[in-house]
């Protein structure tokens, strides 16, 4: 398998197979696969999108490019949230404190800024001495004795997103909704046993600007037939209730 023949085949806009996402993303990752052919497949997707298989298939890819790690050590109710925020970042930075307070514990990955937005990992390491590189073993001590841990990604969880993210940044391939979607989910799937409440900004956030491509993302993370539901994650409604069909 090469990657010029996989780039050459979403560039035509065929559908890859499992097989070939996990080679793409595994050899990426081991660094067998250089930046610029992994920023032309970015763009190839870009321009010819993915099916819903593909977009499942690079998620898992993804989240397994790392070590999956097990919550279970965290006491209690476990939470993390998402949202598509915006150049302000303030809804972690307001709601999570706000939740570890109430007695649920908020085990949160952030993400760093893409295109013209700042990410939360970028606003909150402006603070002298707040330190956002904490590995698992810390992140859940810190968890267990406070209630709250926002941290960013690392080498043990999802490094193929660290890689990508970086390259989707500088390449103008931020906005391709299979992307931001794998990218997403990846991180969230890779924690087992959290409950997750997802929020979409469609109209707010540059990245959705325009209502299809926020109506694409929603059917991707938010309907009860979503394949990232067998992941361990548990979607939350906007009033913090499970779906009727995960409540039974």
């Amino acid at each position: 398998m090469r990657m010029v023949d996989l780039i050459q085949k979403k560039r035509e806009g065929g559908e890859l197979s499992q097989n070939e996402i996990e080679y793409l993303i595994g050899e990426f990752v081991r660094g067998h696969i250089p930046d610029y052919q992994m920023a032309a497949f970015l763009m190839a997707v870009y321009f010819q999108h993915m099916t819903e298989a593909e977009t499942f298939f690079l998620t898992r890819a993804m989240e397994y490019s790392g070590q999956v790690m097990d919550l279970s050590t965290i006491k209690g109710i476990k939470v993390d949230k998402h949202s598509t925020g915006g150049v302000g970042d303030k809804t972690t930075v307001i709601l999570a404190p706000i939740v570890a307070a109430c007695g649920v514990k908020v085990a949160k990955l952030s993400g760093r800024g893409l295109g013209h937005t700042g990410g939360t990992i970028d606003k909150l390491e402006a603070i002298p001495g707040f330190c956002t590189s904490l590995d698992f073993d810390q992140w859940v001590k810190q968890v267990n004795e406070i209630g709250i841990a926002v941290a960013g990604g690392n080498e043990q969880l999802v490094p193929a997103d660290k890689k990508i993210y970086a390259l989707r940044d500088v390449t103008a391939t931020v906005e391709e909704v299979s992307l931001i979607a794998s990218s997403i989910m990846s991180k969230k799937t890779g924690l087992r046993g959290r409950c997750l409440r997802s929020r979409r900004q469609g109209r707010i956030r540059r990245v959705y600007e325009n209502l299809t491509g926020g109506s694409d993302f929603g059917r991707i993370d938010g309907e009860d037939r979503c394949p990232f539901r067998e992941k361990g994650v548990r979607f939350l409604d906007q009033y913090g209730y499970a779906s009727r069909k995960e409540r039974g």
